[in-house]
């Protein structure tokens, strides 16, 4: 089969949609179950790509969580510790494989952003993967393959209609792509870039140039997740997984805030006061995690005034203060974040150093790049520029 009908594009007034190979060759997908959409296959194929190069870069199982083409989350198969499952709401006696693994990471980066995502994984699904992902709210996903159980189990969801896709692991696309806008084609050779620590981290601008395998490793992530993130965009990376992705935006410093606020958050969920937090029981996961958001926030009160809190919480909590958030948020260190582009300013290495980061990889190519390696170098941060701009649009 070389098409397949939508039942609409991006709206519902976008009609007809489909997707279709140009060459009359048989589509690389195959719908497995439920009716996926335009940008249901947007972020399908986007997706799969990002975690098919961070298996190839980083030799182990990665999944991604994607919004509106863009991730909320990528991630390795690490194992979790046990704060970890606490933060993602996995219980101690869940079996997790290193796939299912990568998916908790990937969908625990952000997960309001993660809400109704659509999932990448790089290896076939296991059980305990679609296990986990049973009990998420999520559109669908995109594999090379499923086990026939995790199959049943994913069919299952949404009452039968949870958009399941294979794709064929040996499909390699034709090195010239295509799009039109306003009724104008336009071609671009498609981004072949090889990315991994040989190709991108040989240029160490900063006098602090030590680096170790793991940092360089969350530095390749933070490059590999923008290379498939609407620019401008950066990422913070930690431990293997993303932990803030700032996407979309026409400011570079506002990439970096918004990234930055979500690494904070990402923190500040593994505050003894977050994790000791007692919810009604039979709370949603989606209400959970709106909860603990709204808790971190300064609008905090939404949650613990009289007449809320006894909705969402067993006993109404003590407010996380602002001294004590940043008192928690001043001892992360070892955080690694990426840029798509050049920082124009050293404002932007400030930004990311409130949250922690250690190491920064940025393409280089500022008329300001002495201030901003003068900044990494007053805070001791090891910087590296690669030469390579990585828009996505």
């Amino acid at each position: 089969m070389n098409e397949l009908a939508l039942k609409y594009g991006c709206n519902p007034n976008q009609k007809p949609s489909r997707i279709y190979m140009e060459d009359g060759s048989d589509l690389p997908v195959t719908v497995l179950n439920g009716k996926p959409g335009y940008i249901n296959f947007l972020d399908a194929l986007n997706s799969i790509q990002l975690v098919k190069e961070l298996k190839t870069a980083c030799g182990l199982p990665a999944a991604a969580s994607f919004k509106h083409v863009s991730p909320a989350g990528a991630a390795l198969g690490l194992p979790l510790t046990e704060v970890e499952r606490r933060m993602y709401h996995i219980a101690p006696e869940t079996e997790l494989s290193p796939l299912a693994c990568a998916y908790a990471r990937a969908r625990g980066a952000d997960r309001m952003s993660s809400f109704g995502d659509w999932i990448a994984l790089s290896d076939i699904c296991d059980v305990p993967t679609a296990k986990l992902i049973q009990h998420e709210v999520s559109d669908g996903i995109i594999a090379p393959g499923y086990e026939p159980e995790a199959l049943a189990i994913l069919s299952g969801k949404k009452k039968g209609n949870y958009n399941v896709v294979a794709i064929d692991p040996a499909y390699k696309p034709a090195p010239i792509e295509h799009k039109q806008v306003y009724g104008i084609t336009f071609e671009q050779g498609r981004n072949e870039l090889v990315i991994n620590a040989d190709t991108m981290l040989n240029n160490w601008v900063t006098e602090n140039k030590d680096v170790t395998e793991e940092q360089k490793r969350d530095l390749v992530i933070a490059l590999i997740t923008l290379k498939y993130t609407q620019s401008n965009s950066v990422c913070y990376t930690y431990n293997g997984q993303t932990i803030g992705v700032g996407a979309g935006q026409q400011s570079r410093i506002h990439c970096t805030r918004l990234a930055g606020q979500k690494a904070d958050n990402w923190y500040l969920r593994r505050h003894p006061k977050v994790l000791a937090l007692s919810f009604v029981d039979g709370i949603r996961r989606p209400d959970r995690d709106n909860a603990i958001d709204v808790y971190l926030s300064d609008e905090c009160d939404d949650v613990l005034a009289d007449g809320a809190w006894q909705h969402i919480f067993k006993e109404r909590p003590e407010a996380l203060t602002g001294e004590e958030k940043r008192a928690w948020l001043a001892q992360q260190r070892g955080v690694t974040v990426g840029s798509d582009a050049f920082f124009p300013f050293g404002d932007n290495v400030e930004r990311a150093r409130k949250s922690g980061a250690s190491y920064i990889v940025e393409p280089g190519g500022s008329i300001r790049d002495d201030n901003v390696i003068e900044t990494a170098n007053k805070h001791g941060i090891t910087m590296a520029f690669t030469g390579m701009r990585l828009f996505h649009h």
